[in-house]
């Protein structure tokens, strides 16, 4: 690992100015980003560290949505009682999300803001209507989740820009679920991942890890359009019909009463 500046912003100002480098990180949990550094794939000269900058709460906002700062760690959104009153389905999804080590340290914005398909939340998320806040150079300005993503670990986000919270709508009466299918461990990283919102008669179906960034599909049966990346987790062909079988399975686990 090359060396680099550690700096420690104080304020959110500060925090973008120092980003407006290519060569500049911001640094959240750091589980993502370290590994990519020892392995020499990233090699930042300065890392801004975000911990002091308070966006890290986790509340309801006037409108019965879900505020959650990007400095939230995952462990910290899955204890939740806001989250676990008003949207069980986020803390039954972090439960299987790698382990309780990694999920008391990564944050919720590192999570979202790493672009890999694999990740969990990203396609519950976005199911869910849920909304990214992010502050840069230009201001602020709220994006949908599921806008995050351009493709394989590419985002939109523009140079300085950072995720500052992410705003989730009240369930109300939808019913949702997410399931996934690994490979190897519980724990391990995804060969699919499928996010349902049932309201009423309508179905919101995002599924990932199978894409190369969180896709929304127009019915259950519209797998057979879309481009499948065959990965070490299972070929093009063995996601497909994975994604058949747990989209009915997610579709089934959101009707149960419990949801």
């Amino acid at each position: 690992m090359q060396p680099f500046e550690l700096a420690e912003p104080r304020s959110l100002r500060e925090a973008i100015a120092l980003l407006d480098s290519d060569a500049a990180r911001p640094l959240g949990g750091g589980t993502a980003l370290m590994l990519m550094m020892k392995a020499g794939v990233l090699r930042p000269a300065r890392l801004v560290n975000l911990a002091r900058l308070g966006l890290d709460r986790i509340e309801l906002g006037a409108g019965g949505e879900l505020r959650a700062g990007a400095m939230a760690s995952l462990r910290a959104l899955e204890r939740s009682p806001v989250v676990r009153a008003g949207w069980p389905v986020i803390c039954h999804a972090l439960r299987t999300l790698s382990n309780v080590r990694v999920r008391n340290v990564a944050t919720l914005g590192g999570h979202l803001a790493h672009g890999d398909p694999h990740t969990d939340l990203p396609p519950l998320l976005s199911a869910l209507g849920a909304r990214a806040v992010l502050a840069g150079p230009g201001g602020e300005r709220t994006v949908a989740v599921e806008d995050l993503y351009a493709g394989y670990l590419e985002t939109t986000l523009k140079r300085g820009e950072l995720i500052t919270r992410v705003e989730v709508p009240p369930l109300g009466e939808r019913r949702a679920a997410y399931l996934k299918c690994t490979t190897r461990s519980a724990d391990d990283w995804p060969a699919v991942g499928v996010a349902v919102v049932l309201d009423g008669g309508r179905q919101t179906i995002v599924v990932s890890a199978a894409t190369d960034r969180p896709t929304r599909l127009a019915s259950a049966g519209a797998v057979d359009g879309l481009a499948i990346e065959g990965d070490l987790h299972g070929s093009a062909a063995y996601k497909k019909q994975l994604l058949r079988v747990t989209i009915k399975r997610a579709i089934d686990e959101a009707r149960k009463p419990a949801r």
